[in-house]
């Protein structure tokens, strides 16, 4: 018998009526905004070495600049997302990019620590709710079945904003200046926020036939939020992500001024190493994604499994880089650790969703961001600078792998009640140990 999680909305395609043209567009304008988003938060890490010395800042002040957009993004993207579903998605996701541009231009007008930590501070605002609430646009606009491709897709934008942010705001700093570099990021940003509220219209991505698919889903379930935090298997798929996003936060943020320190290049080389890295994490992110669809069609729990050796295939390949000598050999370890490092997005929005009742996953969507930033993005670099500060920078990034180990131990948790947390809902239980009982329907 093959188990189907029975809050999934089989039933209904909310892209009918869309026209597919019409559907790729809105996932470029958004993808793009997503890209803009990442830019914004990651150029500051470019200017990390250029920022210390001419503030004279410690790693731990550079580490809070960069953790506290995560933070505000932690903190605010439940509420913010939930304020997206009831006034308009598209409406908020332009307002949300409007906002956090005008901060990146705040950046670019710093004249002290201060009040660049008050622009980053509201960077963070602005960009809060923007995942979530993309890629609930994007999964909405297309059939069931191009779904888990497309979120995985637009999930990829980030570590392809990251990498932009990075490799060109390290180039436009040393071209034209530190300020320049956000500047730079800003107008981007400020000229896709403009288009995006022209083109995507709210009426034409979420017309009236979807009241049918509402009405039914408040037939079916009259308590559909419970599903966020109901099972023991969905709190665990959030604290694993959290623990691995630590992991690849802190790598992201720091590895531009570990190449300038330990490396000796410039801010701008520098920057397009790092640039690398990140690029490694958005390709690995689709490719283990795409092996863990490919290698677990008829098992539940193979996904869990991956999610797993994902986890301790990084820590070992991060741990051997770390205890290289600099060079090709520490380099070639870095890119294949960041390669796995973020091979876990995909399987555990997929067990986030799976969980889930379809009516909330935004909401579902926003509580993993919220957790990957509260226990992973903001924590990472700030903990990461200030143990820098006392050790040095290479001694703080070999600790940095360990939390890997942790995510690991969570992803085993996970699968020991993952098949009876996902048959719950349907108010049975199921036997691990039967054969059957693995199989997995297509999504």
């Amino acid at each position: 018998m093959a188990y189907h999680h029975s809050t999934v909305a089989d039933e209904e395609d909310t892209s009918v009526g869309i026209p597919r043209r019409y559907a790729w567009i809105v996932f470029a304008l958004t993808f793009g905004l997503l890209i803009s988003d990442y830019m914004s938060r990651q150029v500051l890490n470019a200017v990390f070495p250029i920022l210390k010395s001419e503030w004279v800042l410690s790693d731990g002040q550079l580490g809070l600049l960069s953790g506290i957009v995560a933070m505000m993004v932690g903190l605010l993207t439940i509420p913010l997302s939930m304020l997206a579903d009831r006034f308009g998605r598209v409406k908020s996701l332009a307002l949300m990019a409007l906002l956090w541009s005008l901060a990146t231009l705040a950046c670019a007008l710093a004249n002290n620590y201060q009040e660049m930590l008050i622009a980053r501070f509201m960077v963070g605002v602005g960009e809060a709710a923007y995942g979530s609430v993309g890629v609930a646009v994007v999964v909405s606009v297309f059939p069931r079945s191009m779904r888990a491709t497309l979120a995985s897709a637009f999930m990829a934008g980030a570590m392809l904003g990251s990498v932009l942010g990075i490799s060109l705001g390290g180039a436009i700093a040393i071209k034209l200046g530190w300020r320049w570099s956000f500047a730079s990021m800003a107008l981007f940003g400020l000229l896709l926020a403009a288009l995006y509220p022209i083109i995507v219209r709210e009426a034409r991505i979420a017309p009236q036939r979807l009241a049918t698919v509402r009405s039914k889903a408040e037939e079916a379930v009259t308590r559909p939020l419970r599903t966020l935090y109901s099972t023991r298997s969905i709190i665990g798929a959030y604290i694993g992500s959290g623990l691995q996003t630590f992991v690849v936060g802190s790598m992201i943020v720091w590895m531009p001024s570990y190449f300038n320190r330990y490396y000796g290049v410039g801010e701008g080389k520098a920057g397009v190493m790092a640039g690398v890295m990140v690029l490694c994490c958005g390709v690995g992110a689709v490719l283990c994604g795409m092996l863990s669809d490919r290698l677990c069609r008829q098992s539940l729990v193979r996904k869990i499994d991956a999610s797993i050796g994902f986890c301790l295939g990084s820590c070992l390949l991060m741990s051997l880089a770390l205890v290289q000598p600099v060079g090709p050999v520490q380099l070639v370890l870095f890119g294949l650790a960041m390669l796995m490092t973020t091979g876990v997005n995909g399987t555990t929005v997929a067990m986030v969703a799976n969980l889930s009742h379809y009516k909330v996953h935004g909401t579902a969507f926003a509580t993993l961001t919220l957790v990957n930033n509260l226990l992973g993005l903001a924590p990472g670099p700030f903990v990461t600078g200030k143990v820098s500060d006392l050790v040095g920078l290479h001694g703080a990034l070999q600790l940095v792998p360990l939390m890997s180990i942790a995510a690991a131990a969570v992803y085993f948790y996970i699968r020991r009640h993952y098949l009876n947390d996902l048959a719950r809902p349907k108010g049975r239980e199921v036997d691990q140990t039967h054969p059957k009982a693995a199989m997995e329907v297509s999504p």
